[in-house]
């Protein structure tokens, strides 16, 4: 015989967080998480402490099953890919956006494990971006009510998910350019698009890209940080690389941005202002799918340099020559704007601590954070 629960389900019915109710009876959040998942049978006495605090009776929380639970069924989703073929057997992440399930495939850039709830049971027939594929999730009681998905290249989201999540709502991160972002919002696949387009028309942040693509009454703009886009290079700058001219010096190797990358953009009209013929550039067709990933391999020394942001070049305790200041937005639709996750996002990005950690760690400027553009 095995023993279930149903204290999740109740907990959230009565509103309580897992450190409320952890507080009430005198035992740890991670206990509380442990019940609800089920590695976890509490005595008689904390069972009895449960029912009381969540004013229900212990059979209505505990139950004993006479055969081990079934396995989970597997479930339709709609699966956003990136630049590397899907597998089956893939870790995925899930998202419910506008009432369907999107599977996305987490990054592990560090040395760990991804975050997945799932795997692909099968795999897109052709290289799509996105298509329906059969997901198998891990478990039968997964909640995604408090999740949002964020697209965008920013690593400052980071310090934002795990400022969101003391508030009980969980950021799914997947990491795309601007260009990418918007696009999947477009389509419906994400709950917020990061972007960091510059239009030369105008000289504007974001704004004429987005009304681009957007009815502007469907959507708004959000500000989240302005920071510093420039080349990175080693320490010292050994190479003296002061301008995107000296990328086209013999001996200097760049490592370039995918398209449709904000710097990228850059990049290419900065190339073509001077004179430079990208062919012309050692590097130019080396490609690194993010900020964090173009700087890590000026920090291994396998490029001398790329474009980036100030904040990718801090983690890696590189040297940076700074180019332009830009607006880096969150872009959503406004039906959305009432859920109370993204009322918990907006009331984070206002706190002071967010700001300050952000702050010291990437060198943003947080003055635009919270701020509505549109």
């Amino acid at each position: 015989m095995a023993a279930d629960n149903n204290l999740l389900e109740v907990r959230q019915k009565r509103g309580l967080s897992a450190s409320a109710l952890a507080a009430e009876i005198g035992v740890t959040r991670q206990t509380i998480y442990a019940m609800e998942a089920g590695n976890y049978v509490p005595n008689t006495i904390v069972a009895l402490k449960l029912a009381r605090a969540l004013g229900v009776k212990v059979e209505d929380l505990f139950r004993i099953e006479e055969q081990a639970p079934q396995p989970p069924k597997s479930e339709e989703a709609v699966f956003v890919g990136g630049p590397q073929p899907a597998y089956e057997g893939q870790p995925v992440q899930l998202c419910i956006v506008d009432k369907q399930l999107v599977a996305v495939a987490p990054d592990s850039f560090d040395w760990s494990l991804p975050p997945a709830d799932a795997v692909l049971l099968s795999k897109p027939h052709k290289a799509v971006k996105t298509a329906t594929v059969k997901v198998q999730p891990f478990h039968a009681r997964l909640d995604l009510s408090k999740r949002l998905l964020v697209a965008g290249c920013d690593p400052g989201i980071s310090v934002l998910a795990r400022h969101l999540r003391r508030a009980g709502v969980e950021l799914v991160v997947l990491n795309r350019n601007s260009t990418t972002a918007l696009e999947l919002l477009k389509n419906g696949l994400v709950h917020i698009a990061g972007s960091h387009l510059h239009d030369e028309a105008t000289g504007e942040s974001n704004l004429p890209s987005v009304y681009r693509l957007f009815d502007r009454r469907s959507v708004a703009v959000i500000g989240f940080s302005i920071w510093e886009e420039g080349i990175v290079v080693a320490r010292g700058n050994p190479k003296n690389i002061r301008t995107i001219a000296d990328f086209a010096r013999k001996d200097v190797v760049m490592v370039n941005r995918e398209a449709g990358a904000a710097v990228r953009i850059m990049l290419d009209a900065e190339l073509s202002r001077q004179g430079i013929a990208a062919k012309s550039v050692r590097g130019y067709e080396t490609i690194a799918r993010g900020h964090l990933p173009a700087a890590m391999q000026v920090m291994t020394g396998t490029a001398d340099c790329c474009v980036a942001t100030r904040a990718a070049a801090r983690v890696f305790g590189l040297d940076f020559v700074p180019l332009v200041s830009e607006r880096y937005d969150l872009v959503l639709r406004k039906k959305n704007l009432d859920m109370p996750e993204m009322q918990a996002l907006f009331d984070t990005l206002g706190r002071y601590g967010f700001r300050r950690e952000l702050e010291a760690m990437g060198g943003y400027d947080t003055s635009t954070a919270g701020t509505k553009f549109a």
